[in-house]
């Protein structure tokens, strides 16, 4: 609940950019955290369903806090659906590969979510827009070649990621004029467990005793513990940071936001975990980013003058 009076409200009212930065700086930090700390624990429990579970399970316990009740659950099935889909997926893709590789891959996004927004909705943009994409498919294409950690398991799992997490943005949009973007991601949360949880027990049930045991055998039980609350808690309020941030900004400043997140995402991971990169992915990684930094641009750009 926000202040409405006192010497925190006063200065929010006469500084109110301090806000907005204040969200993208946590959105950052709970973001490199959130990676670093779920790779860690791949390395030593590859259970990415189980894990993708417990990230929601947590949420659960974090947004009783902040929960509103809506009487709309069956309109949000699809969007939470795809939500756990996605979310599933980027997490066996960070099992099975560098994180900065998973990230690399993730910022075709954009290329999803055009198409989509054709097909469902019959958006087009202007030209220049999807030239923009160009210099983030090629990227891709020149970090895959070489990537030292590729293997088909990571790229595609990251990749229909993409392709989850954009058709969740398409499907969303029309339940945001019902509830504000907080409170949404707060209900997609509860019913995209639901969805999750039988993946899990279908994939990893019959070995996951034998995993847990391992992996307290490694770390010890209370460390190991710790690990899944603490990867819940960051993956669940970078989350919520994020839809603060991004409520407080404009489209393009979203977009851009968005890409240097997985600038710092990407070089925290290879501080963290030593990973090898070999310069042919560093030149395709970095294209990639531009041009989805361009993108983001470029969309902001012309939506603006369609406002006009």
């Amino acid at each position: 609940m926000e202040a409405n009076s006192g010497p925190l409200a006063e200065i929010k009212e006469k500084y109110p950019q301090l806000e907005t930065v204040f969200y993208f700086a946590a959105w950052y930090f709970l973001n490199v955290q959130f990676n670093i700390i779920n790779k860690t624990i791949y390395n030593y429990f590859p259970y990415p369903w189980f894990v993708s579970c417990v990230h929601l399970i947590v949420g659960l316990f974090i947004m009783a806090f902040f929960l509103g009740y809506q009487e709309f659950l069956k309109a949000l099935s699809l969007p939470a659906f795809l939500h756990a889909f996605g979310h599933c997926l980027t997490n066996v893709s960070f099992a099975a590969v560098a994180v900065s590789f998973t990230h690399t891959v993730k910022t075709l996004e954009p290329v999803f979510t055009s198409i989509g927004s054709y097909l469902v909705a019959g958006t087009v943009y202007p030209l220049p827009v999807y030239l923009s994409l160009l210099p983030v498919i090629a990227g891709v294409a020149i970090a895959s070649a070489t990537e030292l950690s590729f293997t088909w398991l990571g790229f595609l799992t990251a990749m229909s990621s993409n392709i989850a997490f954009s058709a969740r943005a398409i499907f969303s949009k029309k339940l945001m004029s019902k509830m504000s973007p907080l409170n949404l991601y707060n209900w997609v949360t509860i019913v995209a467990l639901l969805f999750c949880l039988p993946f899990a027990v279908y994939f990893e049930g019959p070995t996951l005793s034998a995993g847990i045991s391992k992996a307290i055998a490694v770390k010890g039980k209370t460390e190991f513990l710790m690990a899944l609350a603490s990867v819940g808690f960051y993956y669940h309020m970078y989350n919520q940071v994020a839809y603060q941030a991004l409520g407080k900004v404009a489209p393009v400043t979203h977009a851009v936001g968005n890409v240097g997140k997985r600038i710092f995402v990407i070089g925290f991971s290879i501080l963290a975990f030593g990973n090898k990169i070999s310069t042919q992915t560093l030149v395709g990684s970095a294209i990639a980013i531009v041009g989805a930094g361009l993108y983001g641009v470029m969309k902001g750009k012309y939506a603006d003058e369609s406002k006009k």
